[in-house]
């Protein structure tokens, strides 16, 4: 796979059953145009957050497009974590709190 790019899919389909759900994740886990990460979801809502690795967001819409799949929205993302802060995050929660406590 050439460069890739992190996205969010949001998929809001609480008609679909969950167990078609489950078997639309096996085949795309198997998907060697782009990588799906992980998915954050509400079974009881229908909605799923989906985090894939792809060159494009026109490579994720054809991929969901062949297998069936609606989606709500595509968004390219980045991420950041505190780890990414340079070890600063600590003292600004620190910060965070004592101004809180004032």
């Amino acid at each position: 796979m050439s460069k890739t790019n992190k996205y969010v899919m949001i998929h809001n389909s609480p008609e679909v059953d969950w167990e078609t759900v489950k078997a639309n994740w096996r085949k795309l886990a198997k998907i060697e145009a782009a990588t799906w990460v992980r998915t954050y979801y509400n079974e009881a809502g229908g909605i799923r957050f989906c985090i894939w690795l792809a060159p494009t967001e026109e490579i994720l819409k054809e991929i969901f497009t062949e297998i069936g799949i609606s989606w709500e929205s595509i968004t390219q993302v980045e991420e950041t974590v505190p780890d990414v802060w340079a070890g600063k995050w600590a003292d600004d929660l620190a910060e965070a709190y004592q101004k809180f406590e004032m």
